[in-house]
């Protein structure tokens, strides 16, 4: 199938177009329908013309957007009309609702008259909390925005201008950075003089290059001093005196050039004529002004970035307008100021320069990211873009006095942005919260593992842990440099068990605990400095040397497990370890256990599952309400196994009473509020269960991986319960985010031993 047909298929099929809109509010009953409208909605009507500032507290001003346009410069395909440029304004809503959680209604002007732009955006104002103005073609789109931003009280911004130009200046100075060079001694190229290139040059200015050592070029050549030819305002404000007169002389020395003009504008021979360690920005779309393969052809100093995916440092303006709005919409900002758009340069420019996430490079093909000449801007996938952007964005606004509604806690409108992004980051947060209140020593025994190692970088810049590697000293070392985590001086512990001056002790410890169990003392002695880092990590947490134990990025999960069990043990009085997994959902979370231990539990070690289940959610600060699962309701069916789960219930209720479980139940009626009260108003259970409990493993394993991959659901964990102290499992697929959040849960589980 041809790009042309998928890219139809993909607007046509099924709901036609790209958005929909959808009630925030039940609307099923009668009821519901008599305050959604007539006559409840008079209500909000009447508070609302009494205090106009009541209407972002009763509708959806606050979190709408208008992306307007009148068609004239879409994308790559020119004036086509509103109507034709529709698709890419509802793409545009996309990219708004999935960066930044912002709703948004497309508006099509159908009109090239500026001024009648202007009064349909003046008299939407009531509707929107902001309007993205979007391919109007230049001169036409800086009289509006300008005229705009004068008469009305919500923020206005032309992405094209803008957008592009606060994600180039962000790669700019990270380029500088990486040449050593710096925006007052620079001399820029800036090839275009539409509305991108114009606002290009005036950030570029803004934040410190010179006027006169910035160059401007259109289709008649340099903007001087003096021409006349295909002037207007907006490129006068560019001429410069200057002997230049064409792109070739224009580029001949420079250190930068900016292309915002069309393919092949930029030469090889241009390129060799520029300074040393030159940077070029070619971000024509779809084809560059030159590409990078023709750039490197030239000459091998040059740091090239491009607008194309396919390329490294793509100046993507998605990287911008979602947290722009974000944080503008969030303080009630009045405008989008110069001092708003620096805040983003900079926290751009800053991200870029953090370690990349692998769900970032997974993305990416798992591509490595590091700062370099290869990566000086974000990837637009990056979801640390929005927690960076919008809180500099609305601080910038408190700061420059046009935030009506200002932030008093910006850590807690950060835990809020995250919650944006789904469920898992609002309860990761929190489990991350708890961790740092009281870091504690988690020992790793594959800590020689690169994934290992960058995480224990994280945990240890955020304190959320302090990370104990096990392995070759020097091995360990070499690979800390050679990935360039920069500990800046606090050096991660590193114990080499084979010089450790524990070994011995642990040794004879060890002997001590299985010698009746056909273990000789010298085995014991091998297992502790060459054989068993997992045994020596276990023996470090039992010996009081470190808190917890987190293993098995290396290992299949039984190679934690049984170390675990012989060094450590299970609880007293438990017949056995029990796992289970948190499974985050957008609207929920539930504990699944479990789902990695017990292969065929008796009813006595379910009831024991539900227990300890409850402890880990309350750990979590979860209020635990626990569902025993069957293939049966409340006796349905008389089975072995229905009666197992109904005594396993028992149990539980005569050794925890405090706690609210029922069962056997199906799965439907134990997520399911409407069918347990409809149907089962007898139960203990009055709303849906956030605990569940498997009859066996089979069932347990199948279900969590099924919700995984299939549900959309984060799955975490391994998380073990029952031992005498913590030890959790990773997954030998698990990602450095992945072991960052299973350490943090191993923290708070320290915590509460």
């Amino acid at each position: 199938m041809g790009k042309k047909q998928e890219a139809l298929d993909y607007h046509s099929s099924g709901r036609k177009g790209k958005i929909e809109v959808i009630s925030s509010k039940p609307c099923s009953t009668s009821r519901d329908l008599s305050l959604a409208y007539s006559p409840g909605v008079a209500e909000p009507c009447l508070e609302i013309e009494k205090n106009p500032e009541d209407a972002y507290k009763y509708t959806a001003k606050g979190n709408l957007v208008a992306v307007l346009s009148n068609g004239t410069a879409v994308l790559g395909l020119g004036n086509i009309g509103a109507l034709a440029g529709k698709p890419v304004m509802e793409g545009k809503g996309v990219l708004f609702k999935r960066f930044a959680d912002i709703d948004v209604f497309d508006i099509e002007v159908n009109s090239e008259d500026p001024d009648e732009v202007i009064k349909v955006c003046q008299l939407l104002e009531p509707t929107f909390g902001g309007i993205n103005l979007e391919d109007i073609k230049a001169p036409e789109c800086f009289y509006i925005e300008e005229e705009l931003k004068k008469t009305m009280n919500i923020p206005v911004f032309h992405d094209d201008q803008h957008g592009t130009a606060i994600i180039s200046a962000a790669a700019l100075i990270n380029a500088l950075h990486l040449v050593n060079k710096k925006l007052e001694d620079i001399r820029i190229v800036v090839n275009g003089a539409g509305a991108s290139a114009i606002a290009c040059a005036n950030l570029a200015i803004s934040l410190g290059v010179k006027h006169e050592n910035l160059i401007m070029c259109d289709t008649k050549g340099v903007i001087y001093k003096g021409r006349t030819e295909g002037m207007n305002k907006y490129k006068e404000r560019f001429a410069v005196d200057t002997p230049f007169r064409t792109l070739e002389e224009a580029a001949d020395g420079a250190d930068v050039m900016y292309g915002l003009s069309s393919k092949g504008a930029f030469t090889p021979e241009m390129v060799r004529k520029m300074a040393v360690n030159p940077i070029i920005f070619a971000m024509a779309n779809p084809d560059p002004e030159i590409t990078p393969e023709e750039a490197y052809a030239v000459r091998g100093d040059v740091l090239i970035a491009t607008g194309r995916s396919d390329y490294p440092n793509q100046v993507n303006n998605v990287l911008g307008f979602p947290f722009i709005f974000r944080g503008a919409l969030d303080v009630r900002a009045t405008t989008i100021n110069e001092e708003m758009k620096k805040a983003a340069v900079f926290a751009l420019a800053e991200l870029a320069r953090e370690e990349c996430p692998d769900s970032v490079c997974r993305a990416y093909g798992n591509t490595k990211f590091s700062f370099g000449r290869d990566y000086i801007i974000p990837k637009p996938f990056d979801p640390r873009a929005l927690l960076r952007v919008a809180p500099a964005i609305a601080r910038a606004a408190m700061e420059s006095g046009v935030a009506r509604q200002p932030i008093e806690d910006m850590e807690r409108y950060v835990e809020h942005l995250e919650s944006l992004q789904g469920k898992a980051k609002e309860t990761l947060r929190m489990i991350i919260n708890k961790a740092k209140s009281d870091p504690k020593r988690i020992v790793f025994p594959e800590g020689d593992n690169e994934k290992i190692l960058r995480a224990a970088h994280i945990l240890m810049e955020e304190e959320i842990a302090i990370p104990v590697l096990i392995g070759n000293h020097d091995k360990i070392m070499a690979q800390i440099d050679e990935l360039n985590l920069n500990f800046n001086g606090n050096q991660p512990v590193i114990i080499d068990p084979a010089s450790y001056a524990k070994s011995e002790e642990y040794a004879l410890e060890l002997f001590s605990l299985r010698q009746r169990k056909g273990l000789t003392l010298s085995e014991a002695r091998r297992l502790m400095t060459r054989k068993s880092r997992t045994h020596f990590g276990c023996m470090m947490v039992r010996q009081g040397d470190a808190d917890s134990l987190l293993s098995g990025i290396d290992t299949h999960y039984p190679e934690t497990i049984r170390p675990a069990l012989e060094v450590i043990g299970k609880q007293q009085g438990l017949s056995s370890v029990h796992g289970l997994y948190m499974m985050v959902f957008k609207k929920g979370i539930f504990l699944m256990a479990d789902t990695t231990v017990c292969i065929e539990p008796t009813a006595e070690e379910l009831a024991e599952t539900a227990i300890l289940a409850a402890e880990k959610a309350r750990m979590l600060d979860i209020e635990p309400t626990i569902a025993m699962l069957s293939f049966s309701n409340f006796g349905s069916v008389q089975h072995p196994q229905t009666l197992k789960i109904k005594r396993a219930v028992e149990i539980v209720k005569e050794k925890a009473p405090g706690l609210i479980v029922d069962g056997e139940m199906q799965s439907d009626t134990a997520v399911v509020t409407e069918i347990l009260q409809k149907s089962f108003p007898f139960a203990s259970l009055k709303e849906a269960a956030n605990i569940l409990i498997f009859p066996d493993l089979n069932s347990g394993n199948i279900c969590y991986k099924l919700l995984h991959h299939l549900g959309g659901a984060e799955a975490i964990g391994p998380i073990l319960m029952g031992m005498k102290k913590p030890v959790h499992v990773l997954q030998r697929g698990d990602d450095v985010t992945d072991i960052v959040n299973m350490a943090a849960i191993a923290v708070v589980d320290a915590q509460n031993s």
